[in-house]
Formats: C-alpha cells, structure tokens, sequence
C-alpha cells in the first residue's frame, strides 16, 4: 500500500457569488498529491486553477466535496505549513532583500536570530549570496522571484503553493529559473503545487501532472511524469518528454 497523501481532493467544487448571480469556478476536482512531490496545475487560462491553489491555502472555503490537507506522519499546521509564491515578487522595496526574506518571521513572531541566519542561509540556497543588503530595483525581475521562493521557505512549511510563478519573465530568463526550481526542490524536500499555462514547463517541472479542464474546472487527468530527476534543458528534445507534451495537448484538446 502506498503512502498516504499530504494533500486529497474529492469532488471538489466552489461557486463565487456576485451581484445576485452564482458562478461555478471548480467542480469535481479530485487530486492526490504525494509528500515531497511537486505536481503542475495546468489548463486553459480562467478554467479556476488559481482557485484550487487558493482553497489549498486556506484563502477560500470549498462549497462541496473533501479537502484534507495533512496525514498522520506530516504532523501538519493549517496556517503554519504552507508558504505562497505569486506571478510577482511583491518584495517591499523599502526593505532590503534580507528583511524581505524574513517577513514570515515578523508576521509568525518567530524568534529573530535563528530566522536570520535561515534566511541567509537559504538566499544562499537560491543563489543570491551576496545580495543580502541590497534592496528590490536593485536585482532582476529572476533574481526578486528567487528572493520570494527564499521569503515562502523561511518559516519552514511542508507545502509551497506556487501561482504562475515565472510568468512574468522573459522566455530566457524563466527557462534559467525552471532550472533553478528543480535544484531547490530536490535540495529542500518541500512538497510544491504550481500553477502554469506553460505546457512545457510542467512537464519539465513536474515530478506528475493535473490537467483541468475549461471553467468551470473539472479534471481532465492526472498522470505521472516518468523522466530522470536531474533534468537539463536538452531533456525538451527527447521523444519521452515530447510523448508527455503531446498527451496534455490533447486532454487540452489542441492537438
């Protein structure tokens, strides 16, 4: 038998409200996603994959359905254990990149040195030692989304929510931090869920994919992608990850 999941979905729906009309943004949303793994959202722009982030992160209640968050081995605090990254960096330009990175602690009251000291240690992790007394404009629009990775694993949560974290970065750029999310992820152990609308991007990304359907959201498939963990940018030109490319084209139904 297979270990227990972090995070179960079952028959999930949530419907917004607004000026006297309902509007279904997800429905029948079911998702495994396992400890440590680090699973792509993907689906036509609107189709409500932010909204499962959101319900993910406690922001918004499910209407119908099951949401757990958490097993018996996880020991798992809603609040506490979910660190966000968003499509910008949303860094406080009046605060350098250290007081940046340690907002977390300021927010949870977390004891002071020992945040510190993490957060140097991971601006480390996400290449940006040296840059600790510098402020927001003074880094590239890459290095301020490394900085936010570094601020959503300061307080140490077990699971990252990522929405379109790299979409707003140039295609060179964003291909050299997909690099660079794929080494913090084997080197943090965290269990992440991304939103993209990047078909390559979450195969590159992905250790299993979700694919939803067109708003409001069901779940077209879920999948396992089957490639090696360390994964350099000539893997896009093998037939294997082409095979998982073409797959979600067609659950997309663009082929």
């Amino acid at each position: 038998m297979g270990a227990e999941p972090l995070i179960r979905l079952r028959d999930v729906a949530k419907v917004y409200r607004s000026g006297g009309r309902r509007v279904t943004a997800v429905s029948n949303v079911t998702l495994d996603v396992a400890e440590g793994s680090m699973v792509a959202l993907v689906g036509p722009s609107g189709c409500g994959k932010t909204t499962v982030l959101k319900i993910l992160a406690g922001l918004h209640q499910a209407d119908a359905g099951e949401v757990r968050i958490g097993n018996a081995a996880s020991g798992f605090v809603p609040g506490h254990d979910v660190g966000m990254v968003f499509q910008q960096a949303l860094l406080l330009k009046w605060r350098t990149i250290l007081d940046n990175v340690m907002l977390p602690a300021d927010i949870l009251g977390l004891p002071r040195r020992a945040a510190r000291a993490r957060a140097r240690c991971l601006l480390e992790l996400v290449g940006l030692h040296g840059c600790e007394d510098r402020y927001p404009y003074e880094l590239s629009g890459g290095m301020q989304q490394r900085a936010a990775i570094a601020r959503a694993l300061l307080h140490d949560p077990k699971l990252i929510l990522m929405d379109e974290p790299f979409g707003a970065l140039d295609a060179l750029t964003r291909e050299r931090m997909n690099l660079e999310m794929r080494r913090i992820w084997r080197d943090s152990g965290k269990t992440i869920v991304f939103v993209t609308h990047s078909i390559q991007e979450a195969v590159f990304l992905g250790s299993s994919c979700a694919v939803l359907t067109a708003g409001p959201a069901r779940m077209a498939d879920t999948f396992e992608i089957d490639l090696p963990v360390e994964r350099g940018l000539d893997i896009k030109t093998t037939e294997a990850f082409g095979g998982y490319v073409r797959r979600i084209y067609g659950l997309l139904g663009l082929e």
